[in-house]
């Protein structure tokens, strides 16, 4: 029975793969597959970029690489959308169709006009882009060059500073200054020596120059945004734990942000306070598009590089320097965009139980962040510090979804003391258990805590989703599919068995306020249901038929022997 079980098995699962190559076979001649489309053009890209990135990385540690290919994909970007735009437009105002802004002199361009009362070519630029680039400074004339160059190093040093140096005095030196800092084209890194140095940037100038993004209008700079996202991913995933400090999965991304916009359209301000590369803040144009947030998005981070990153992301995503504020500094200890507050749409990945300051500081005491809840988080372990501050810049309308460490959520002490303020002033709105193998660093089951202020009863949801993902390789992720469960279980509002459960402030007291799912959503049990006396009954069964069988052999074996 059992072979001819495998056998059956064995059929259907060859039939099931002729089936599957037919299908296949069926639409490319079909040319269902021959159109282009963004999915199409995305992985080929992804493909590309990761053989770049691996064949370029040489003797240079991966994480420190990332600088680099990040920062040459920026430059390039940067270069190609502005030639591209001034050529449309000087085109469109009657120029000869074979006009080329990488043909100019950089004196032609830089030439002020004659009339006092008019603009420059250069300050125009900067007004629209918010920097300059000379037409002999472009990413596509030192490609063409730069073999030849023996001091290339020094001269994308100066071309990166002279871009920097364009937006001086301007309304965008904020977000330019420094942009380049962590590109050191002089470092031992690349080569021991000037010329191997050169070698290894002339060879990453090829390699990033080798990526083809087509010709797709609007659909390059969504080309460009996605390699670089990708990239971002690719160093975070094999960085561990330091990776996840500064990219979010964008999947996880979107979870956070659509619980946040809660179906809205169109929102004030989207705020990060720990904003890493920038991945969560851009999840809002993504779903809502650039005009969807119309005050714009604001961040602050702690990391220099990952604050380079960050703002580097914004202008690959076609955020124009006027549409967003990325700080740098210590969240925590100096809230640097008090000014801006408060905001419609907060998302957050928050440092897992960093330490800080707390009591040790002064300022921190008598911080109006943090006094509300008459204590503040332990030393060791600042997670809670990041939700107070979360909840006092926050809109009166707005919402906010926080990625949480699990023990934040029933450890005591002072813990339970911001917890207990945090319900019984009706701030928490939902609790969200996630799958485990989520994010870059850390196989933990972690959650989501969702605060609002304009509840108008106390209760929370607490949802059980330890168990929507889709396998990975060796990690989970969530699906569309997820995603949208997910979110329904949120807006919903209504009990589901196992999954989800909505819970009164006196039913929380009673728990000592604590904030686990687990404790007021029961899990389903998988088990199997084995009926004992059912399993008597076989076993008993099995027993006489094997006394019969010994039976009839001993009398085989007895005919045999006389």
């Amino acid at each position: 029975m059992l072979s001819r079980t495998l056998f059956v098995f064995d059929r259907l699962l060859s039939m099931s793969c002729f089936y599957g190559m037919v299908d296949i076979y069926y639409n490319r001649k079909l040319g269902k597959r021959m159109t282009r489309t963004r999915e199409t053009d995305r992985s080929e890209l992804y493909k590309g970029i990761e053989a770049i990135a691996d064949d370029l990385r040489g003797s240079v540690d991966g994480w420190d690489f990332k600088q680099y290919v990040l920062g040459f994909l920026f430059y390039r970007y940067i270069s190609e959308r502005l030639r591209d735009d001034i050529n449309k437009k000087e085109i469109e105002g009657g120029a000869e169709e074979t006009f080329d802004y990488k043909d100019l002199s950089d004196e032609a361009v830089e030439l002020e006009p004659e009339d006092d009362e008019e603009i420059s070519d250069k300050e125009d630029i900067v007004d629209t882009y918010g920097f300059f680039i000379k037409p002999s400074h472009l990413f596509h004339n030192v490609v063409e060059r730069a073999s030849e160059t023996d001091d290339l190093n020094v001269e994308l040093r100066e071309i990166f500073d002279s871009i920097i140096e364009s937006s001086i005095g301007t309304k965008s030196e904020d977000n330019l200054k420094g942009l380049f800092d962590d590109i050191d084209t002089n470092s031992t890194k690349l080569g021991g020596t000037v010329a191997e140095r050169n070698k290894r940037l002339v060879d990453i100038l090829n390699g990033i120059n080798s990526i083809n993004f087509g010709d797709y209008g609007d659909r390059k700079i969504d080309l460009f945004g996605d390699a670089y996202e990708h990239l971002m991913a690719m160093y975070a995933k094999n960085a561990g734990r330091s990776g996840g400090e500064y990219f979010t999965p964008q999947e996880v991304s979107e979870l956070l942000t659509k619980l946040s916009l809660n179906g809205r359209t169109k929102v004030n301000k989207v705020y990060d306070p720990t904003c890493g590369s920038g991945s969560l803040l851009l999840q809002s144009a993504k779903i809502l598009g650039v005009d969807g947030v119309e005050d714009g998005y604001f961040g602050q981070e702690l990391n220099y590089t990952t604050y380079n990153l960050c703002r580097i992301n914004m202008f690959l995503h076609n955020i124009g320097y006027d549409k967003f504020t990325i700080a740098h500094g210590d969240t925590l200890k100096n809230h640097l965009l008090k000014s801006k507050e408060p905001f419609d749409v907060i998302v957050s990945n928050p440092p897992y139980s960093i330490k800080w300051d707390s009591d040790d500081d002064p300022t921190l005491k008598n911080d109006s962040r943090y006094t509300p809840a008459g204590v503040l988080a332990p030393k060791g372990k600042a997670d809670l510090a990041f939700v107070m501050h979360i909840l006092s810049v926050l809109s009166e309308k707005g919402i906010a979804s926080v990625v949480s460490f699990p023990g934040v959520l029933y450890r005591g002490g002072r813990e339970k003391t911001i917890r207990e303020y945090l319900v019984k002033n009706s701030f928490v709105d939902a609790i969200i258990e996630l799958p485990s193998d989520l994010f870059y660093g850390t196989s933990i089951s972690t959650c989501i805590m969702v605060l609002r202020k304009d509840k108008t009863d106390d209760k929370v949801t607490f949802i059980d989703a330890s168990a929507d993902f889709v396998k990975v390789t060796n990690a989970n992720k969530l699906s569309d599919k997820n995603i949208a469960d997910i979110l329904a279980y949120y807006q919903n509002g209504e009990d589901v068995d196992h999954k989800v459960r909505r819970v009164g402030k006196d039913e929380i007291e009673k728990h000592d306020y604590d904030l686990s799912v687990s404790t007021y959503v029961e899990k389903e049990d998988l088990r199997e249901i084995i009926d004992i006396d059912e399993l008597n009954n076989q076993i008993n069964s099995v027993v006489g038929r094997i006394d019969t069988l010994r039976d009839e052999i001993n009398a085989i074996v007895g005919e045999i022997n006389g």
